[in-house]
């Protein structure tokens, strides 16, 4: 890719791109991976093209969410772009069916490098196993997540903060911190879910939706 097009993907994202990013548009601007094992056949195909990029992905969890790459089913791979990644970019899995968002890795090489790890016997790859084990774990579990009244009294003082711009009903999860594979179910209680996030903390906290009644119900009133 030319300078000019990842200077004007930048502009598009309104933040720095990491170095390790610009490296790989340097490079190419996109990646192929099939593979077909047994009765499983997997497609990634990564796209970072000028008239590729999609700003304001999934604003609800990403502060600037670049999705870089899908496996032909609606779900995608997301760089989370921040003003303080400078050298290396975290990537997540966002997942519709289940709706569940999960850490996948530490950068963009390290996910790279599971990527071709599908490759080469015996195809163990952390790649595989989010989509393919995490991912249900995750959502049928929701692991670590916190109630109010916990995170209220946590010792860490980013988590407290948190809390206390919370109403009782919320859950926060902490993914400061976590293995590749944890994450939390954005969708756990419905399209409705509520859903927010400490600034650019990688801490988020959810909700079921507020009961309505009769009346709201019957007239589609909020």
């Amino acid at each position: 890719m030319e300078p000019k097009e990842i200077n004007y993907i930048e502009r598009k994202l309104g933040v720095p791109l990491p170095q390790e990013l610009r490296d790989f548009l340097e490079f190419t601007s996109g990646i192929e991976f099939k593979l077909a094992k047994k009765s499983r056949a997997y497609t990634i195909i990564s796209e970072l093209g000028v008239d590729k990029i999609e700003v304001g992905f999934f604003p609800e969890f990403f502060t600037h969410g670049l999705p870089f790459a899908h496996d032909g089913a609606g779900n995608y791979w997301v760089m989370e772009i921040t003003p303080s990644a400078t050298d290396t970019v975290p990537v997540y899995y966002a997942s519709h069916d289940p709706p569940t968002i999960l850490y996948q890795s530490p950068s963009l090489s390290a996910f790279f490098e599971e990527l071709f790890r599908l490759y080469t016997p015996p195809h163990s790859s952390l790649v595989r196993s989010v989509f393919d084990d995490d991912l249900f774990d995750v959502y049928r579990k929701n692991p670590g997540a916190l109630s109010h009244t916990e995170a209220a009294a946590s010792i860490d003082p980013a988590i407290r903060e948190f809390a206390a711009t919370l109403p009782e009903h919320f859950e926060i999860v902490d993914l400061r911190d976590v293995p590749i594979g944890m994450g939390f179910s954005f969708g756990r209680y419905g399209a409705d879910t509520e859903l927010k996030r400490h600034g650019e903390e990688r801490i988020f906290a959810y909700a079921k939706p507020p009961r309505r009644g009769l009346m709201a119900r019957l007239f589609g009133v909020r």
